[in-house]
């Protein structure tokens, strides 16, 4: 048995995620609460493949804004815990809808593999995929799955397998969100530096972006008074310039 990596399953409630959660991890599963909140935390053991994989599974999310406490959870196992890997579990059926998670994953600069569930129900329903050009675009590996028949388990664990193992495979695109946001996010990253000394040019933009949302948790985290000031400058220069909030803007981006 090789040595085990650390997936996190990520996903829309309703996506099938706890059903493809099942199937990878079968009997060998723990339920208990992540420290100090009620959301239930669910984690098992998935051996395929001679590898032994440490699978936990997210509480369903539409998103990682943090403004409900499974959001909070789901974002911070990520940014805290640092998994090899984020298998999203998309509901083919629903695209759009889902993909709006799958793009936050992305910003995280996390390697992110997208299991295309319920691909069945998908097909029944007339829609049919060019995963390979999708892929291509979104730079994440995209498998479809049919998680109620264990259809596409053993290709989902490889292509997460491979991606946690070599992160550099992995390069989720970055999502751009227009010159005038684009130079404010650009500001704010630089403005941000010497707050996070450690911090990669990813995470800096992560961190500035969230910031420009008003994300309370990340503005929390900082204490230096002229970075807040700064961004409420931003925030009111790109409303009066754009006719919206930044918070706003930056979503219909992500769909975009």
């Amino acid at each position: 048995m090789s040595e085990g990596i650390l997936m996190a399953l990520a996903g829309n409630p309703n996506s099938g995620k706890t059903t493809l959660f099942n199937e990878l991890t079968g009997a060998r599963q723990q339920v208990g609460n992540y420290p100090g909140v009620t959301v239930e935390k669910k984690e098992g053991v998935c051996r395929r493949g001679g590898a032994e994989i440490r699978v936990v599974d997210l509480p369903g999310t539409y998103s990682l804004t943090a403004y409900s406490e499974e959001e909070r959870v789901a974002r911070n196992f990520i940014i805290e815990q640092r998994p090899d890997v984020v298998v999203d579990v998309v509901d083919a059926s629903n695209l759009e809808r889902n993909l709006y998670l799958a793009v936050q994953l992305m910003e995280l600069g996390v390697p992110v593999v997208l299991a295309f569930n319920m691909s069945d129900v998908a097909k029944a329903r007339g829609l049919e995929f060019d995963l390979a050009e999708m892929s291509r675009l979104m730079g994440v590996p995209i498998v479809p799955t049919e998680g109620h028949k264990g259809k596409g388990i053993d290709e989902l664990v490889a292509a997460a397998r491979k991606a946690g193992a070599d992160p550099a495979s992995c390069r989720p695109a970055e999502i751009r969100y227009g010159p005038d946001l684009e130079q404010a996010i650009e500001r704010m990253a630089g403005k941000l530096q010497g707050q996070s000394p450690m911090a990669t040019p990813r995470h800096l933009r992560w961190s500035a972006i969230k910031l420009l949302e008003n994300d309370a948790e990340v503005k929390a985290k900082i204490g230096a008074p002229e970075i807040h000031s700064r961004v409420a400058s931003e925030q009111q220069r790109l409303e009066a310039l754009l006719g919206d909030t930044p918070e706003m803007l930056i979503a219909d981006g992500r769909y975009g």
